[in-house]
């Protein structure tokens, strides 16, 4: 009965998707996790940002030691936030470096992974049995729906609970992002919609996936219509 298409669109997505409630956020050391090229690197450093400009100094962990050039395009986003960068080489040194955080926020980067290679997500599992870890796969805006879905039930096996939608900025599709959580029951939350590192991030709610699901023009044609 609601006048707002957006809103109405809302409440269904409320009850389609899971999303993740803000208290849990913060629970525990957050681990990114994902397919090459998705954006996990660049979610990190804003992560941390936000974290700084809340107040808090995060522990911020890379285990992408191997591919050239990672280190120091993080370790460059955090030397403007004058935060260190710690690596881990293998899940005993995540494991290490996490227990002698002690209550500091901890957010993990990871090399990018293929889901359909065997050894690869026999690597991811041991990272993520290093503790208590909320796990979130980062996946870009615009991907093949069927694709998308398929390769995020991968990770899901593996315990992965969280979605992390990037690129919405220049998306007009998101049907693999939907298809990824409705396939699997990844909760929705943080996604980014700018390349830029400060105020990077936005909270992806029902009535925000709503209004970019349904923009202002279409909201308003549709609620046009239903008065005619």
């Amino acid at each position: 009965g609601s006048g707002d298409p957006r809103r109405a669109l809302a409440k269904g997505l409320a009850r389609t998707f899971q999303f993740t409630p803000p208290d849990e956020k913060k629970s525990a050391p957050l681990i990114l996790v994902g397919p090459p090229g998705a954006g996990k690197t660049l979610m990190t450093a804003k992560l941390a940002a936000q974290s700084v400009l809340e107040g808090r100094r995060p522990l911020v962990v890379t285990t992408d030691i191997n591919r050239a050039g990672a280190i120091e395009q993080l370790s460059a986003f955090l030397n403007i936030l004058d935060l260190p960068l710690h690596t881990a080489e293998d899940p005993q040194a995540l494991q290490s470096l996490m227990k002698h955080a002690g209550g500091q926020e901890i957010i993990i980067d990871t090399g990018g992974l293929n889901p359909f290679d065997p050894q690869e997500m026999k690597y991811l599992a041991r990272l993520l049995a290093t503790g208590t870890l909320r796990a979130a796969l980062v996946m870009p805006a615009g991907m093949d729906a069927e694709e998308a879905a398929e390769m995020a039930m991968t990770f899901d096996v593996l315990g992965v609970r969280h979605l992390i939608a990037t690129r919405l900025d220049f998306a007009r599709r998101l049907g693999g992002i939907l298809s990824a959580a409705a396939k699997t029951g990844l909760a929705l939350g943080t996604a980014s919609h700018t390349p830029q590192v400060a105020h990077g991030t936005i909270d992806l709610t029902p009535l925000k996936l709503a209004e970019l699901l349904l923009p202002a023009p279409a909201a308003a044609t549709a609620a046009q219509k239903r008065k005619a």
